[in-house]
């Protein structure tokens, strides 16, 4: 299961973490995991396009995690965008990913 964990402070996002592998199909077939990975990566990469110290971005085996720096209301809207999108997703495969 993916389990994505995003941690507030004074009710802002600080900080997500996104770790394990939705086991939903074989590697390279999953569906669920491919969704994460595009939304996740798609929204980190427009963030550092229009502001490159908004964030950082550690990535280990199996997990990413994505630190707040900076107050952006336009990269506040698409981290909010990006939870949003994955609580959809795991709305849609409850056994695969879970949003906290």
């Amino acid at each position: 299961m993916i389990k994505v964990n995003v941690e507030r402070e004074d009710k802002t996002i600080s900080k997500v973490t996104i770790s394990g592998h939705a086991n939903y199909a074989d590697f390279g077939k999953d569906i669920v995991c491919s969704s994460v990975s595009s939304i996740v990566i798609t929204t980190v990469n427009g963030i550092l396009k229009i502001r490159s110290n908004y964030l950082t971005v550690t990535e280990k085996k199996d997990m990413m995690m994505i630190q707040i720096l900076e107050k952006d209301e336009i990269c506040y809207k698409l981290i909010e965008n990006m939870i949003s999108l994955l609580e959809e997703l795991s709305e849609s495969y409850p056994k695969n990913i879970i949003v906290k």
